[in-house]
């Protein structure tokens, strides 16, 4: 068994080394045939430098540089194409995701699993956070048409089988919790006390954070859009009722003049409901844009290895037809 073990990175310079200790302690004991392939994200600091330093040294570390910052889906994308393992793990770089676990891992995917996923408690967490969280994953899966459990993140071990079903799924809009999910596989779960990042601090901000909300709601379904139809049926019944109601009293009591008020009231309703309902279909809309696009997703500049590769990798049914 080839093990290999992906590893994002965006600005961690002083993080490596200790990763890198970790990893290789931890390694050595679950088998001698393994891989660390870091991934550089573009990072601003001397994270390529120390990734340099560290494939010098240890033979068992390749790194792969991006030409700029394409974002965490997109660097594990990178990592999981150049992984040459028959089980491959993913986890991040600040050992938030406790590197012991790895060997737990590997032994339950050898008893007949495709996917051991590594559950965080919300240990450590604020109060809206974890109210935020629970509220989030229990909309997510009234939604999607897929199962997301709160916890479960990108720190895995899988598979050969299920990273080559991973990417096959060529879709450049890519919402990885929902994407581990999709390809089924049989998956064990193990769960661990939260930690604190060892080094720097998240790259994850409010906005970040809601935008990938955003994109595991339209990811995975268009329920949206049809919710976007029932309200609109919904509002346009009520108008016609309000209309009724206003032919029946005037005809009754007479034109009454006031009406400022509800005129205002109901100009703004329905106005806001066409810009949010236009905001749905533009989501959609923009990401079938993008689809249609076929841009590679993610470019290398450099890597540890000798002999120069491509600069994208195929994903998808293109990689799919190479074979």
């Amino acid at each position: 068994m080839r093990l290999s073990v992906v590893v994002p990175c965006f600005n961690e310079e002083h993080g490596l080394a200790h990763l890198h200790e970790e990893l290789s302690a931890v390694l050595s004991e679950v088998t001698t045939d393994f891989e660390v392939v870091l991934v550089d994200d573009g990072s601003t600091d001397q994270t390529l430098s120390r990734m340099r330093e560290l494939a010098a040294a240890d033979p068992h570390v390749r790194y792969v540089a991006l030409s700029r910052n394409f974002g965490k889906e997109s660097a594990m994308l990178a990592g999981l194409s150049e992984a040459k393992g028959d089980v491959i793990a993913i986890m991040d770089a600040d050992l938030q995701h406790p590197p012991e676990l790895l060997g737990q891992m590997v032994e339950l995917l050898g008893k007949g699993f495709d996917q051991v996923v590594a559950r965080r408690d919300r240990k450590g967490e604020g109060k809206v956070r974890k109210l935020s969280s629970k509220a989030y994953y229990k909309m997510m899966n009234r939604l999607v048409d897929v199962r997301l459990r709160d916890g479960e993140g990108d720190f895995r071990v899988m598979s050969r089988r299920a990273v080559d079903a991973l990417l096959s799924l060529g879709e450049y809009n890519r919402f990885s919790k929902g994407l581990f999910a999709w390809i089924g596989f049989d998956t064990a779960v193990i769960d661990y006390e939260n930690r604190e990042r060892r080094t720097g601090s998240s790259k994850w901000t409010f906005g970040k954070l809601l935008n990938y909300g955003i994109d595991g709601v339209v990811s995975f379904n268009n329920r949206p859009l049809r919710l976007a139809v029932w309200i609109g049926l919904i509002v346009t019944l009520l108008a016609f009722a309000y209309a009724g109601y206003v032919i029946i009293d005037t005809m009754i009591s007479g034109i009454d003049a006031p009406g400022y008020a509800t005129l205002m009231v109901g100009i703004a309703g329905i106005g806001g409901l066409q810009l949010l309902f236009l905001g749905i279909v533009g989501e959609y809309v923009g990401r079938i844009y993008y689809e249609s696009k076929r841009r590679p997703h993610f470019l290398v500049k450099e890597t540890s290895d000798p002999t120069p590769g491509p600069v994208s990798a195929t994903i998808g049914r293109d990689r799919e037809a190479g074979r």
